[in-house]
């Protein structure tokens, strides 16, 4: 065991890996993807919602500072997550 964490490299720290980091754990509460510790989808619209405005106070707190390619990843992953938090939560509505 001790062997393996001494061979764990983590990945660098860079936005790009935080921000699709936040977005991969917002898919999962939103149900996309399985929860990897119980293996089923499961749906959180509420820690949904505070994952997306998370990553909108970033993009709004960053915007200026980061490079194109970093800005239009944020840009799309708000996109995505956002269009997805709608529908879901629009459907539980009616």
């Amino acid at each position: 065991m001790e062997e393996e964490k001494k061979d764990f490299i983590p990945p660098s720290p860079d936005f790009s890996f935080f921000v699709t980091t936040l977005s991969l754990q917002t898919s999962i509460v939103l149900g996309q993807i399985a929860n990897p510790a119980t293996n089923k989808a499961e749906e959180d619209l509420v820690q949904a919602k505070f994952l997306i405005d998370t990553l909108g106070m970033l993009e709004e707190k960053t915007k200026g500072n980061l490079n194109p390619d970093e800005s239009k990843l944020l840009e799309n992953l708000l996109y995505e997550l956002r269009s997805v938090y709608l529908s879901k939560s629009q459907g539980e509505k009616k």
